[in-house]
This record gives structure tokens, sequence and C-alpha cells, in this order.
């Protein structure tokens, strides 16, 4: 048996997968974003006999009519959802090419090409988020919770060097962690998969607009010190996940600074502005942090996953994870560091970063200035129209997403999942809640490149709908 088919076989089964895919690509707008589903159902529906093998394109198009009627459709333009959104093709093609080839990243002589071109993205981006060239590194990650937990790997080693050999134990008084209670909960997975446990972070209040409060946080170092911990690391959020809220990065590099912890900004949905000329100001003061965590596959639109841990501080890495071996390649000093096995967590790692750059090929910063500028403008006419039909915005952000309510029904907990639940269970747009100062809210996020004000103005009528809906049954 040949696991490579023949060639005619290939071309058959090429050719019809991409008949089917194309198809879905094209016409995604006219599926329901989503279905009802019952678990027995789709457990029936998947092939669990192996000993009767199927003919590629029987197997491939089981698959894919799967994922038709089994998925929420991220890529759908009344999708309001989460950071999943729609790839662009370039992107979905340089996945295709990747697993053709399959270039092993762990070590630069055995994916040269594929290196260089991560480095030079690494170095690429940085500039966009205001590094200097010289100073900076980083490494392509599976996703952003690596990313995070890169930087708490980063900021241990940095403050505590003996950790390397000695582990935790090496530090003595506890170390602190500090977030806004809107952070992602990746810090949580972080500070657990490090051994320092949830007991090292300390959450700080946030204002009005969802941004940690600096003049708390300073006031919650202190208290840790008084106690005998040890702070080390400040997590900033920019383009936090429930509301948009950007924390004062500026202010936070100040702390940061005067204690001596690590400033991580975990940017990976607001990072995007930097690509832009007009709204880069929303994330000012960036540069200021030792790392970054930046996610192409959200705002830039290339299939997950495909998130960056950016750093200006250029031997970090290689002190929190190189290592030597006998069994791999023995690289140039110079470039052993680009190799993911002696400068990232992962070791064997597939070309991650070719998605980001046939995108850039094709498209340019413009393309992604255009685009990402599109969807900010659509978030404020989303907000707008909302407006005008009566409802109130309860956050408070330039980033598009929206979280709101009815005035009159706020502080009804049921209102906003009603809503909420009805319309996803319709197909006909799919939202989701977030509690804003304890108020339940619909949050609705342009995500989608292809949502237009068509889709945006089509979700108000559906929420209004909804809204009457609720009132009458109350």
């Amino acid at each position: 048996m040949s696991f490579d088919l023949d060639s005619s076989k290939r071309k058959k089964v090429w050719n019809s997968t991409i008949e089917s895919l194309e198809n879905f690509y094209e016409n995604t707008g006219d599926l329901k974003t989503s279905s009802a589903i019952e678990r027995g159902h789709v457990q029936r529906n998947v092939i669990d006999d192996f000993d009767s093998p199927k003919v590629p394109e029987e197997a491939i198009e089981h698959v894919i009519e799967c994922l038709k009627e089994f998925a929420v459709h991220t890529p759908h333009p009344d999708y309001f959802g989460l950071f999943n959104p729609r790839a662009n093709f370039p992107s979905i093609v340089a996945d295709t090419i990747t697993a053709t080839f399959n270039p092993q990243m762990a070590a630069w002589s055995h994916a040269p090409f594929a290196s260089e071109v991560e480095d030079m993205l690494i170095h690429e981006i940085g500039k966009k988020f205001g590094y200097a060239d010289k100073e900076t590194d980083g490494v392509f990650t599976s996703g952003g919770a690596e990313a995070n937990l890169t930087a708490v790997l980063c900021a241990i080693n940095f403050k505590f060097p003996s950790v390397a050999q000695r582990g935790v134990a090496a530090i003595g008084a506890t170390p602190k962690i500090y977030c806004s209670t809107e952070s992602h909960h990746t810090v949580i997975k972080s500070a657990r998969i490090c051994g320092l446990g949830t007991e090292s972070i300390t959450y700080v209040p946030v204002d009005e607009k969802q941004e940690m409060v600096p003049e708390s946080l300073e006031s919650k170092i202190k208290e840790d010190i008084a106690n005998g911990h040890e702070p080390f690391l400040i997590f900033a959020t920019l383009g936090t996940t429930g509301s948009g809220g950007i924390d004062p990065i500026r202010a936070l590099s100040r702390l940061a600074a005067k204690y001596g912890c690590w400033l991580h900004a975990d940017a990976a949905w607001g990072g995007a502005v930097a690509l832009t000329k007009e709204h880069r100001h929303l994330i000012e003061g960036i540069e200021l942090a030792d790392s970054i965590t930046f996610d192409a596959h959200k705002w830039l639109s290339v299939p997950m996953a495909a998130s960056l841990f950016i750093t200006r501080h250029s031997d970090i890495l290689r002190k929190t994870f190189s290592i030597e071996t006998d069994y791999m390649p023995a690289d140039e000093d110079e470039i052993k560091m680009i190799g993911s096995y002696s400068h990232s967590i992962q070791w064997s790692r597939r070309f991650i970063g070719l998605k980001l750059y046939l995108s850039l090929l094709v498209f340019g910063w413009e393309g992604y200035d255009e685009t990402i500028s599109h969807q900010l403008k659509l978030g404020e006419k989303l907000k707008e129209n909302l407006l005008l039909n009566g409802w109130k915005v309860l956050n408070n952000t330039s980033l598009p997403v929206v979280c709101f309510s009815d005035e009159r029904f706020e502080d009804e907990p049921d209102f906003a999942n009603f809503i909420a639940n009805r319309l996803v269970a319709s197909g006909n747009a799919w939202v989701s809640t977030y509690p804003i100062d304890g108020k339940a809210t619909i949050r609705a996020c342009i995500t989608n490149y292809a949502s237009t004000e068509q889709n945006t103005n089509n979700l108000v009528e559906l929420v209004n709908l909804q809204r009457e809906t609720y009132i009458k049954a109350h």
C-alpha cells in the first residue's frame, strides 16, 4: 500500500476537495451561523470502523459535510462572537503548502527558508509595535496561551535566574503576578503550569472603561511587599476579551520599573491596531513592554493557530529555553537560537509563520490597514445604530466590540441570555453575553473582514425582534 496514492488519483482527490471547499468558502453566508446540535446525533456521524477503508473522495466528503452540519460557522459574516475570524484565502493556501512540505522548525539547518521567514516577521511586527530592530527577538507559538506562558517563564528567569537550575523553590518568597480582573484566564493556566499556583496571582480592579487602575496596582504591590512577597510580573491587556478594555500601558511601565517587574502586554487581539496609521495611538506605549503576545489568527484573519511572542530582550529566550543535545544538528551559534528547540517551549514545530507571510505578500501592510480600519468603523456604526434603536451600550472602547442591553431590563439577568440564546438558536446570527459591572449584556464583536454594514443592520433588527418577544413574554 502506498500512502502517496498515485498521481492520477491525487489529482482527482485534489480537484474534488477543492470543489467542495470552494463551495463552502464562496457560499458561507448562505448557511445558518449555527444549528441546534444534540451530542448523540454528532457521535452517530463519527465513523469508528477502520477495518473497512473508504475511497479518499468519500472519506473527505464525509468530513466536509459533517463540519458544515456540526459547527458554529465562525467564517460567517453574521458571526459576531469571539475572536474567530474568516481566514483569508492566501493563508488557507499557506497551510496547505506547509502540510505538503512539512518543514521541521526545530533547527535552522532543517528549514532555513522557513526559519528566516519567521525571524523576519518577528522583527517586522516588532517594529510595528515600536521595538528597536537589534533588540527584538521572538518566536511563533501554537496560540496566545503558549505566548502568555512563554512570557511568564521569561519573567521568572529574568527576575530569578537561579530558577532554571534549582526550580521555583529557589525563589524563597511567594512570587507575585499582577493582572486586571478582566485579563485572560491563560494567566491562571500559566501560573499553574509554572508551578507557582494560582495564589501567586493578585487581581487588580478596573475602572469604568474596564481598564486596570494604576493606583490600585501600586497599592496591591506595596501590600504584597509588606507581606514578604516578591512582585515580578505585571500583566497588561490591550484589548480585553470581554469588553475591549485597554490597560494604561505607560502608567504600568512606570510601576514595573519602580518595583523591578517584567511588563508583559497581552495584545493578542488589540495589538492589530499597530498595523494601522489612524488607530495605532490606541495602544501607544506598547513599546515599553518587555514582551508582547500577538495573535495573527485573530484580527489578521489567518487560520488557527498562529500567535507570536515578541520581546525587546534579545537574550531572554536563550536564557529561558536553551539546551544542548547530541542528536540535534550543530548549527552555528548565530543561527542556533532561531531553531525552536533551543528558543521556545516547543521542540518539533510546524511552519506557523507562512500563513502570515503569504498574506502579507499578497495584501501588504496597506491591505491590513484598510481591513482593520474597516472593522473599527463598522463597530462604531453598530454602536450608533443600537443607540438609535433604544439600546444602551455599557462598555467604553474604541475597539469593535459592543456590550449592550436595554436600560429597562439591564438589572434582569435573564434578559441578555434570552436575547442571545434565541438569536443563536435561530441560526440567523451569533452573539454571546458578558457581564459589565455585574450586569449581563449582549456582546457583539466585529471579527470578520467580510461583514458589512448590512450585516450589522440585520443584527440590530434581529435583537429588536427578540426584545419585543421578551417584552410580550414578561
